[in-house]
């Protein structure tokens, strides 16, 4: 019978080969990643696999939802092995070599995606024969998504679709890059743009315009009251860091010069909620102060001015649950039971909100991960397939 070691010695190769495939496609957040998931579709079909896909709404993006059923008698609790397809954008003029392109170099991978998130699909992907040819009593899926890293849009169709088909699944493993620690939660990330439209006119007499940086200001001013405030709204036993919800303001961009009225300004703000609840406190606050507040004072000198809100996503956060059978069962096959809560948002969160047990686990650190030259290690590929091939066997029983 092989050994661990054995299996690892005879897949690593080929992870390798699939992680070099999988980089060349340049599936950027917002581009098709359609023959990434082809290539996909096409391996795991090789391994027996059946699949379906789903897409946005204009057929550009997919996600692709395999399972491997092996050559036992399967009877439900399957497990769900989680990735993102999309990758963040890299500019060649920065990088040491072509992002788009795989480099091995002291035993690390280099290049855009290797450590956000394609060297955990790779791993799948290379062990999908091996768990087809095992005896398994418990599925392996595949999940692999579109436009993770723009506020998760590709999980939520996904998550709609598994619902509509009622599949039994018990445990989600997101491969997220975690250094192999299991995740066992992370607040939420709510990201929005507000656009203001004001009356555009001559500096020398502001009464007969409304400026948009102006009220930009006057919003964005708001916003920092209410981070104050969320600071008193800590919760109890917070696990996080910082222990309450926060709010930040990325970007503010308006105006034409110093003397012209801005009529127009786009305002970029975040928030990383606790608790559900602080989400839906600030942004009840900051509606009523636009409706109640800036718009009549706006509309007073010009009734088409205007305060819109975009909503780019709002990721629910990933709690801690006590005995968690997905943290439990990665811990003990690791031997690692650090159990750690991050800063980052993932998917984990809208798997759990299904009920099924849920756990953040993947290879490479978050501090490679969007960086100029990323990279995973060797060592970190290993110890994914490692704890894979046990998740295997753990199928088994």
């Amino acid at each position: 019978m092989a050994t661990q070691i054995d299996i690892i010695d005879k897949v690593f190769p080929e992870t390798l080969k699939i992680l070099s495939d999988l980089i060349k496609f340049q599936t950027v957040s917002g581009t098709s990643n359609l023959a990434l998931i082809e290539y996909c579709e096409k391996r795991l079909s090789k391994a027996g696999a059946s699949s379906f896909r789903t897409s946005d709404d204009v057929k550009k993006r997919f996600n692709l939802f395999s399972t491997v059923n092996g050559k036992g008698k399967v009877n439900g609790g399957g497990i769900i092995l989680s990735g993102h397809t999309d990758v963040v954008p890299a500019s060649a003029k920065e990088w040491s070599s072509d992002p788009f392109v795989s480099k091995e170099k002291n035993n690390k991978v280099y290049g855009r995606g290797t450590c956000d998130m394609k060297g955990f699909i790779a791993c799948t992907l290379a062990l999908a024969p091996y768990f087809a040819s095992q005896n398994l009593k418990k599925p392996i899926h595949f999940s692999f998504t579109y436009d993770e890293e723009t506020a998760c849009q590709g999980a939520p169709v996904m998550i709609k679709e598994l619902k509509k088909r009622n599949l039994n699944c018990s445990v989600c493993i997101v491969g997220e890059p975690t250094s192999m620690k299991a995740v066992q939660a992370h607040k939420g990330c709510y990201e929005y743009t507000t656009y203001f439209t004001g009356l555009a006119g001559h500096g020398s007499a502001p009464d007969k315009g409304v400026n948009a940086v102006e009220y930009a200001t006057r919003f964005i001013n708001k916003l920092l009251e209410l981070r104050e405030e969320l600071k008193k709204r800590e919760p109890k036993n917070s696990v996080f860091t910082p222990p309450y919800t926060t709010l930040g303001i990325g970007r503010i961009k308006g105006g034409l010069a110093r003397n012209v009225i801005a009529d127009q300004c786009v305002v970029d703000w975040e928030l990383r909620p606790v608790v559900p609840e602080d989400g839906v406190y600030v942004n009840k606050t900051m509606d009523a102060y636009v409706k109640d507040v800036l718009l009549p004072e706006m509309k007073k000198v010009y009734p088409k001015a205007d305060i819109k809100k975009e909503i780019i996503g709002e990721i629910i956060g990933f709690n801690k649950e006590e005995n968690s059978e997905a943290i439990n069962l990665v811990c003990n096959l690791t031997g690692d039971n650090s159990r750690e809560v991050v800063s980052f948002g993932t998917e984990a969160g809208l798997f759990q909100e299904i009920g099924i047990s849920t756990v953040v686990c993947g290879p490479g650190s978050v501090e490679q991960a969007h960086t100029i030259d990323e990279f995973v290690s060797y060592e970190q590929l290993k110890k994914c397939l490692a704890l894979l091939i046990q998740i295997g066997d753990f199928a088994k029983n």
